[in-house]
């Protein structure tokens, strides 16, 4: 079966197999790519088939529903493991520098750098724990710790992590006080920590109007503009304008060729494509990457879609002693 698998990851080209493997190994180091890949692919290919031939069903085309489910699939699957890799990055750095300063204590009490790293790891630490334990593992078969440090740091999505072992590894090839190093770097990323929560407060108010403007503002006003639309509708279509009387006119006055269902269909894609866009500018602004806005995306939906429904049926009922709504 896993062979099975690796031949379909060969319908995806090389070069874009070999950067999915390198954002794969840090969601998972033991597994194979291909075959995961492989999987990924195969499983979406079926589905999309089935809401494809779903969609023909309907009177639909049918590559046009093969081909968004595709693409849908695949980036939902892809978007989730990068919002995992780095949600267990944000947990390895918000334990790093209580890490580096416990491995700075080991140190003044007269263990070697190695045995200090070891006792550094505890529970609380969580997947940092977890990392650590790894570089134990390297060490007794062997590795040097700056190398079995650097293999760590290439496990996890995080250059924080990365920076901090480049400096302890400096520090371990010169011969200088080590644990000062570690102390102040854990110092150092303490303040950037406090710095970023200082930044997420202040952005928090354009977080919160560019979702309220998505999720709210921007149904309301399409279920009022849509009402408008049927308005105009109706009305137009009992103007019985004489054709002499209409020739004479500067403007062309014809019946609305617009169906209410092209319109409804027209406002909830509109609607899922504002939403992801919309979480996408989140995420840029929040924490400086698009991905990290899709935690926002279904909620918005969830909430786009229902209001629009309600403020249409809303207007519309408010009007409905003025104007016929058939």
């Amino acid at each position: 079966m896993k062979n099975i698998f690796r031949t379909v990851a060969r319908i995806i080209p090389r070069s874009q197999r070999a950067k999915l493997g390198v954002f794969l190994r840090y969601f998972n180091e033991k597994q194979d790519h291909d075959v995961f890949i492989g999987t990924v692919t195969a499983i979406s290919f079926i589905l999309s088939i089935i809401i494809g031939i779903s969609g023909y069903g309907l009177g639909k085309s049918f590559f046009l529903f093969f081909f968004i489910s595709l693409a849908i699939i695949n980036a939902g699957v892809y978007s989730v493991i990068a919002l995992l890799v780095d949600r267990e990055a944000r947990l390895i750095e918000a334990s790093l520098p209580d890490a580096l300063q416990l491995m700075a204590s080991n140190l003044r009490s007269g263990m070697t750098p190695d045995k200090a790293l070891l006792l550094a790891s505890r529970p609380e630490f969580g997947p940092l724990k977890a990392e650590i334990d790894y570089v134990g593992k390297q060490v007794t078969l062997g590795k040097s710790i700056g190398a079995a440090m650097l293999e760590m740091a290439s496990h996890v999505r995080s250059k924080k992590l990365l920076r901090a072992v480049e400096l302890i590894n400096s520090g371990l090839e010169s011969g200088g006080s080590l644990s000062n190093l570690l102390e102040a770097t854990a110092g150092h990323l303490q303040e950037q920590t406090l710095v970023d929560k200082k930044i997420k407060a202040a952005i928090t108010m354009y977080i919160i109007f560019i979702f309220s403007a998505a999720a709210m503002i921007t149904p309301v006003l399409l279920g009022l503009s849509s009402t408008l639309v049927e308005i105009l509708r109706s009305s137009l279509s009992q103007i019985d304008i004489p054709s002499s009387a209409a020739s004479a006119l500067p403007i062309k006055v014809s019946k609305i060729e617009l169906t209410k269902e092209f319109l409804n269909m027209y406002i909830m894609i509109f609607l899922v494509v504002n939403g992801f866009l919309a979480s996408s500018l989140l995420g840029l602004i929040a924490k400086g990457k698009q991905r990290e806005g899709l935690r926002y995306f279904v909620p918005m939906i969830l909430l786009a879609i229902p209001l629009f429904l309600l403020a249409k049926a809303g207007i519309q009922s408010i009007l409905s002693g003025l104007f016929n709504f058939t």
